[in-house]
């Protein structure tokens, strides 16, 4: 099979740098979403994306597919220079169709059409076009279906071009049809702009195939949203929500706890395993693991994250490309960032902040830290206040804390240095060579105290300032 996505448009009514096609769909560009189905419909494929306004922004995303995932390394695009219509564009992928395979129509901004809808459709096309229609109780902007008193499809007329009586029928056309591509040729280029829009019309072929004999047959979507179009934000936005809920129907099915499916985002792929409870307003991106019997806490933003078993992510937590071990204590209000290991019972509190470090099992840092660049053994304690010092305006360094460290709080430890096992780090200390393991460390100026006396408020002795009369 033929699969040719019309993806030219510039989405005027977005109002946006972005071409209309890669505008993001719980968190994938639209095309992304009308590819993969594609893809899972006929694998074998060759899909051609026929692309127009922003086509190098297109086209980089394209590469970007092909280097994440090799199916897409398949699409082919071909350029519609001038943007002149539907059929026009379908015009300038011809010469690269198989015209011994009939071809299916799509829409880089119709991103929920399912597989099984398509299939349906496809069953069509044994040397028949086949047309997937709608019935809407306000059909406002959709061409019609005009049909004869046998029920056969006459012709498609779009909704500028209608006249009352035609504007009255409720059957409409989605756009995306499978066409025998021996005749397309032929009918593609007998098309006329002859319209209110001045436009070619993909649609006159239906009328050109009813003349020419070729049976024209209709197929149903499933559903309402199947056929739903993005052309501004607020369709964007509705059709959101109905992906979103769909993601959390299916998580629900799996036996997974949403406290309420309404407040879920997943931008991505999340994976859960038994007995997952999510509370509210949590954001998921990219690709989310998230083992069994793990508790994540309201308001959570996971990103690109592994989270083993029986492991607890409280409130405000914010967590980006780390790899989280089991039986884990995060949050509430804390940052784990790429390249964060963290092994078993590992406790990382409020406003604390891990980057690029590894901690070893039944380390905790609870309070106002951050940990950079570092590795940490088993059974440190790091306490409020403690920063590793990483970055010196040019280059990381590494910090090394060994196995039952304990290291006080409002401690700076200037990398690149090593704390030996068992080392006790005093409050306040700024660590800038390496502390022997099992000994304390202290780096403070002596305490004094000295008579003084505390500065008392004067009478101030400066001129007022004249207030200006306003007239």
């Amino acid at each position: 099979m033929n699969i040719v996505i019309l993806a030219a448009g510039q989405g005027k009514r977005m109002k946006s740098a972005l071409p209309k096609v890669l505008q993001p769909l719980a968190g994938k560009p639209l095309l992304a979403h009308v590819l993969e189905t594609a893809l899972a419909l006929a694998p074998k494929a060759e899909p051609i994306v026929v692309i127009g306004h922003g086509a190098q922004q297109v086209q980089a995303f394209l590469a970007h597919l092909a280097n994440l995932d090799e199916r897409f390394s398949k699409v082919k695009t071909v350029l519609q220079k001038e943007q002149k219509g539907t059929g026009h564009a379908l015009l300038q992928a011809l010469p690269k169709l198989n015209p011994g395979a009939p071809t299916l129509v799509l829409y880089g901004d119709v991103p929920l059409c399912s597989k099984e809808t398509l299939n349906t459709l496809a069953r069509l096309s044994d040397g028949a076009v086949g047309l997937l229609t709608h019935r809407m109780e306000n059909p406002y902007g959709y061409g019609r279906i005009v049909r004869d008193v046998d029920n056969n499809v006459q012709a498609i007329v779009e909704e500028k071009d209608a006249n009352p009586a035609i504007r009255s029928i409720q059957e409409i056309n989605t756009g995306i049809m499978v066409l025998p591509t021996e005749q397309l040729g032929k009918w593609l280029k007998g098309i006329k702009a002859k319209n209110a829009q001045g436009e070619y019309y993909l649609t006159d072929v239906i009328t050109m195939a009813v003349k020419a004999g070729v049976p024209v047959r209709s197929a149903q979507a499933a559903d309402d949203y199947e056929i739903l179009g993005v052309n501004n934000r607020a369709q964007l936005a509705e059709l959101e929500r109905v992906l979103q809920t769909q993601i959390a129907n299916v998580l629900l099915e799996n036996g997974v706890t949403l406290f309420d499916p309404d407040r879920i985002d997943v931008r991505g792929e999340l994976r859960c395993g038994k007995d997952v409870w999510i509370d509210v307003g949590c954001v998921f991106e990219g690709i989310v693991t998230l083992a069994d019997q793990v508790r994540i806490g309201p308001y959570c933003v996971i990103k690109d994250t592994h989270i083993a078993e029986g492991t607890a992510i409280e409130a405000f937590s914010h967590l980006d490309g780390a790899k989280i071990g089991p039986a884990n204590r995060i949050g509430p209000y804390a940052r784990i960032r790429p390249g964060a290991e963290l092994a078993s019972d590992v406790h990382i509190g409020n406003f604390v902040e891990v980057k690029n470090s590894k901690i070893a099992s039944q380390s905790k840092a609870n309070h106002l830290a951050y940990v950079g660049d570092s590795i940490v053994g088993s059974r440190v304690n790091i306490g409020a206040g403690t920063i590793t010092c990483n970055y010196d305006g040019v280059n990381k360094h590494q910090t090394v804390i060994e196995d039952d460290v304990f290291i006080g709080s409002d401690t700076q430890l200037v990398a690149p240095v090593k704390v030996g096992k068992g080392a006790t780090l005093g409050a306040g200390t700024t660590l800038t060579k390496d502390a022997p393991p099992g000994k304390l460390t202290v780096s403070r100026a002596k305490q004094i105290s000295i008579e003084w006396q505390r500065p008392t408020k004067v009478k101030s002795v400066l001129p007022k300032a004249k207030k200006i009369a306003r007239k």
